[in-house]
């Protein structure tokens, strides 16, 4: 009997032993989370080709964002590698992610880049609309993050400047972790995500 008692008691025995003893560090993301989420801005923006788009549409995906020139010099070409990789790496999920370049001035896009931004949304911002949206951390340009917008089009996440290989497979955690929480509520496909709510 007390070898019955001793094996059931165990695992509560052993769960405050971890909890008030071992107490696990609670799990960081990788990337910073931001206090005040800031959502998409009410503005209409240009595609490569010329065709008015009205920025709100991107809602209803996660998107991972880089913003900057048009000229894309090598932090934008870095992030824009990053993008894809980061996205194809989720597998069956990616098509729940949309990997996006937001570009910020009139600078001509290089032509030799526009095969590798076949799968992107490329979209080309008025003057300013952009940095009064996201915003880089202390010290750093606003190309040198990738940055996480929720599918309310809420800017949630920014992830280190000068992201590199090492750094992009932690930031692959953290956004399969956005994917498996929001599993429940957002599905695959623009528009097809709704809030959690009444």
């Amino acid at each position: 009997m007390l070898a019955v008692l001793a094996v059931c008691a165990a695992p509560v025995v052993a769960s405050y032993f971890t909890y008030y003893v071992i107490r696990p560090g609670q799990q960081r993301s990788f990337g910073e989370l931001m206090p005040r989420q800031t959502t998409l801005p009410d503005v209409q923006a240009r595609t490569l080709d010329g065709k008015d788009v009205a920025l709100d549409t991107l809602k209803g995906q996660w998107l991972l964002v880089s913003a900057g020139s048009g000229r894309c010099a090598q932090h934008c070409e870095n992030n824009l590698y990053l993008q894809r990789q980061l996205r194809e790496s989720l597998g069956k999920d990616k098509e729940r992610l949309d990997w996006v370049w937001l570009i910020n001035d009139a600078q001509p896009v290089d032509a030799g880049l526009l095969p590798a931004l076949a799968q992107a949304t490329v979209l080309r911002m008025p003057p300013g609309a952009v940095e009064q949206w996201l915003k880089p951390a202390a010290g750093h340009a606003l190309d040198e993050h990738l940055y996480v917008v929720d599918p309310q089009g809420h800017w949630m996440m920014r992830f280190p400047a000068d992201l590199d290989k090492a750094g992009a497979g932690k930031a692959r955690r953290d956004l399969e972790r956005l994917l498996r929480a929001s599993s429940s509520w957002d599905e695959a496909g623009r528009g097809a995500a709704k809030a959690p709510g009444p």
